[in-house]
C-alpha cells in the first residue's frame, strides 16, 4: 500500500514537472478578425491588436522580443498560419471580385477595405515569419538568407500598405464577407 502511494506521488510530481505546450489561441473566423469596415487610416493599430491578442509577452508585432516569439507554441503558430491564409484568401477570393464588380464610391470603399486587409494579412505574415526565425534561433539552428529575405520583403510590403492606409484616413472602408478555413489541418 505504501509503495503504491509513493508511486502515485512520484507520477504526480513527474506529470506536473513535465513541460506543457499550452495553446493560448483559438481559431478566429475571418469575419471576426477583419479590420476592413469603418474608415481607413488606423489599420496598423487594428491589425496589431488582432495578431497579438492572446500571445503572452507580445503586444506589438514590430517590437516583439525573440524570447516571446520563440515561446509561441507550435499549436498557436499553426492557428496563426491559418488565420493569415484566410486574410490572404479574402483578398483574392472576395475583395478582388467585389472591386471588379463595383464602381464609383462603392469600389473606392472596397479598395480602402482591401488595403486594410493587406495590412492585416502582412502583419500576420510578418508575425509568422518572425516566430519561425525566433524558434530556429532559440533552437540553435541557423536562419537561412532566404528566410531573412522573405521577412524583409514582407516588412517592406507592410510598410508600403500602412502608408497607403494612412493616406486613406477618414475615407469610407468596406469589408467583404468571407469564411475561409474553419479548422487547423495538421
Amino acid at each position: 500500500m505504501r509503495a503504491s502511494f509513493v508511486a502515485t506521488i512520484l507520477l504526480a510530481a513527474a506529470a506536473t514537472a513535465a513541460p506543457l505546450h499550452k495553446r493560448a489561441l483559438t481559431l478566429t473566423a475571418y469575419n471576426d478578425m477583419s479590420i476592413s469596415s469603418g474608415v481607413g487610416g488606423d489599420a496598423e493599430n487594428r491589425a496589431n491588436a488582432i495578431w497579438t491578442k492572446g500571445l503572452t509577452g507580445i503586444t506589438d508585432v514590430a517590437t516583439a522580443s525573440d524570447d516571446a516569439l520563440a515561446a509561441v507554441s507550435d499549436d498557436d503558430l499553426d492557428i496563426l498560419k491559418v488565420e493569415r491564409e484566410n486574410a490572404e484568401d479574402a483578398e483574392t477570393e472576395a475583395f478582388n471580385p467585389a472591386i471588379d464588380a463595383a464602381s464609383g464610391d462603392e469600389a473606392d470603399a472596397l479598395q480602402v477595405g482591401k488595403t486594410a486587409n493587406k495590412v492585416l494579412k502582412l502583419t500576420g505574415l510578418a508575425l509568422v515569419r518572425k516566430i519561425g526565425i525566433a524558434k530556429k534561433t532559440a533552437a540553435g539552428d541557423s536562419v537561412s538568407d532566404s528566410d531573412q529575405a522573405a521577412l524583409e520583403d514582407t516588412l517592406t510590403k507592410l510598410s508600403k500598405n500602412i502608408a497607403t492606409d494612412v493616406k486613406n484616413k477618414g475615407k469610407p472602408s468596406t469589408a467583404v464577407d468571407f469564411v475561409g478555413q474553419t479548422s487547423v489541418k495538421k
